[in-house]
């Protein structure tokens, strides 16, 4: 008997952690909670292009960090963003900023990637760890989940027990030395991004302080 309530714990608590990894992804974009300037990025791990583990807060810890979330290298909404900040790369660098890139893409998708800067890097966030933890991740609804998945690649996930599409808010960090978020811009809009000027501006901003 007692080897059968252990049985039953042990289930329970395994069943909790489980959930744990997918209990906050909004229902819907206009739902999410990004994180709010003044708090500090959580110690993360990702994968590069090649596979290998990046850790968050070391990559951090050595200068100023422009953090872009974007939702794949298959939405053009992204790939123009992405493209627009490489054009003020050399401007963010004169400022002590890097450049970090994160997307649900796999390292595979990654490494298709033209861009190829040891100030601007590309990492997975295949698990939604980091979008989850930024208050970024939504699930699609059933129909655009099924569009987005027929005509642009993207690939059903299971999350919390259920076969669903999640992808997070399109959003813009500045992050200081230490983690902590000095500026943040999220849209539930994906068709609207941050412009390279307001960009530049708040990460002056943080490099003067």
């Amino acid at each position: 008997m007692f080897k059968s309530i252990l049985l039953a714990c042990t289930l329970l608590v395994t069943a909790c952690v489980n959930a744990a990894t997918a209990t906050n992804i909004a229902s819907a974009a206009e739902k999410v909670s990004p994180l709010m300037p003044g708090l500090t990025i959580p110690a993360l791990t990702l994968k590069d292009k090649d596979g290998n583990n990046v850790v968050l807060a070391e990559r951090f810890a050595e200068k100023t960090t422009v953090l872009i979330v974007y939702r794949g290298g298959w939405c053009p909404y992204c790939s123009k963003q992405l493209a627009n900040v490489q054009k003020i790369e050399a401007e963010l660098a004169e400022l002590g900023a890097q450049i970090i890139a994160v997307s649900p893409d796999n390292p595979e998708k990654l490494a298709e990637s033209k861009i190829d800067s040891p100030n601007y890097q590309l990492l997975s966030d295949d698990s939604l760890i980091l979008s989850q933890a930024l208050g970024l991740a939504f699930y699609l609804d059933d129909k655009t989940a099924t569009i987005y998945r027929n005509k642009l690649g993207v690939n059903f996930v299971s999350l919390d027990g259920k076969a669903k599409v999640a992808l997070p808010v399109p959003a813009v960090f500045v992050i200081d030395k230490k983690g902590l978020v000095h500026f943040q811009y999220a849209n539930p809009n994906y068709k609207v991004r941050l412009t390279e000027n307001l960009l530049l501006a708040a990460v002056k901003s943080v490099s003067e302080q």
